[in-house]
């Protein structure tokens, strides 16, 4: 574990954030007129969440912002990154705006401008309004169409103070394990067929980047969810480029070169209508990557697999709690961002707008100690210091989380926060990794 005097000091000064999400932190799932959204859906169907936990009150946000203000304020944070719950504004994804929700987004929005926090909001993080996805979801394109006209209602609200703004979050993580695999909400077994998905969620990035601008934003980006892909055998190239196409390109290459890869190797394509792409390529101001860990591939088991590749155990690896699943080898930020760098040239700034682990803790008692998360931090925030000094133009670092909060399919049974959050009380204890955090933005600025 690094010691208090082994803070990680970056070549050059960047900003410093931390992030949450609305369904993973709020609560209050009938307050306030919000509607109802497929992860509604999930967590109240038996047997969905692995401790059966529902969302409430978890952290209860929604009627204890103004502690987390205070968190992000403490630990003086250049910008909070929050999401926007798309129910909350427009309970069933279309229509006027709930004006008691909008309201609950101002009072945050204005909390944080008062303690000197840029708010920094996304404006969807996968809690897609239950109505839209009974008319087709993201396999939809006009869904792409309500997401602007709630874009524009949250803008015409907020727009005056807030000027930094994140689209969607993960359409990667949307397209993989919501319509392709059913991991997660809305649980869609489609494998290829899924894509659509995909293509929807960017086009609904550039029609809503489109929106924001017109309004005065000043920066506008959207957050995707990257791994940087390892052979497990030397002859597993193949394995790689796949996992590669499917996981990273896909989702990067429309944006940065305003093209689709070559998708016939997967027997499929993408919807495009004539026009998609130019909005799709309209250049953000930054561009977003949530990373956690990188994947193994190698090449797949049985002569009928219709999945390029399978995915196994990076080969020594510490593991967090996850397990196998998530791998901890710090290099692999650095190695992404360079890869990016070279990939894509001229592509904007870079924004690290997820990074963290969780790890198992008590549920109540003294002040968590958690020395394994300090040290994932440590060595990616290190990993960043690398990548600029080789070249990569990242401008900010971003933690996930600021607080405990319900983990989507694994409820309460996965803790990623900075501050503890006792689940049945909604109370709140920093983590020394809390403290040791706000160190390394002390330091940095020094």
């Amino acid at each position: 574990m690094p010691t208090s005097h082994d803070i990680p000091i970056l070549p050059r000064p960047i900003r410093w954030s931390a992030a949450t999400a609305a369904f993973q932190i709020e609560g209050a799932r009938t307050a306030g007129g919000r509607g109802r959204s497929v992860w509604d859906d999930w967590v109240d169907t038996p047997g969905k969440v692995v401790d059966g936990s529902t969302a409430d009150p978890g952290p209860d946000s929604y009627h204890r912002w103004r502690e987390d203000v205070a968190l992000a304020a403490d630990l003086e944070l250049d910008r909070y990154r929050f999401s926007i719950s798309w129910t909350r504004v427009q309970p069933d994804g279309a229509g006027s705006p709930n004006p008691v929700g909008l309201d609950y987004y101002s009072r945050l929005v204005d909390d944080l401008l008062d303690a000197g926090v840029t708010p920094f909001p996304t404006l969807y993080h996968w809690d897609l309004p239950l109505p839209i996805h009974e008319a087709g979801g993201w396999l939809a394109r006009d869904t792409a169409h309500r997401f602007a006209d709630y874009t524009a209602l949250v803008v015409d609200r907020l727009g005056d103070r807030v000027k930094h703004w994140y689209t969607i979050n993960e359409p990667a993580m949307t397209t993989l394990q919501g319509y392709a695999t059913g991991e997660l909400a809305p649980g869609e077994v489609l494998l290829f067929d899924a894509l659509p998905t995909a293509h929807h969620q960017l086009l609904a990035h550039g029609l809503a980047t489109r929106v924001l601008r017109a309004a005065g934003a000043e920066s506008v980006g959207i957050a995707n969810n990257h791994t940087h892909v390892l052979p497990l055998h030397d002859d597993d190239a193949q394995a790689v480029a796949a996992y590669d196409l499917i996981h990273n390109r896909i989702f990067a290459d429309p944006i940065l070169t305003g093209a689709y890869p070559d998708l016939s190797s997967l027997g499929a394509a993408m919807p495009v209508h004539d026009g998609d792409l130019d909005v799709i390529a309209e250049r953000p101001d930054f561009y977003a990557v949530n990373f956690y860990n990188p994947t193994t591939v190698t090449a797949p088991t049985g002569d009928d697999n219709p999945i390029p590749f399978d995915i196994v155990p990076t080969p020594g690896a510490p593991v967090t709690g996850f397990g196998p699943a998530w791998p901890i080898v710090p290099n692999t930020l650095r190695d992404l961002l360079l890869d990016f760098t070279a990939r894509y040239p001229g592509m904007p700034p870079v924004i690290i707008s997820e990074n963290g682990a969780s790890f198992p803790e008590p549920d109540r008692g003294v002040q968590p100690c958690d020395p394994d998360r300090i040290a994932y931090l440590d060595g990616h925030i290190r990993a960043v210091g690398e990548a600029i000094t080789a070249g990569a133009d990242v401008q900010e670092y971003t933690v996930w989380s600021l607080i405990d909060n319900f983990e989507w399919a694994d409820g309460y049974t996965q803790r990623f926060g900075l501050v503890h959050v006792d689940f049945e009380t909604s109370a709140r204890m920093p983590k020394t990794s809390y403290d040791w955090y706000g160190r390394v933005i002390a330091e940095n600025r020094a």
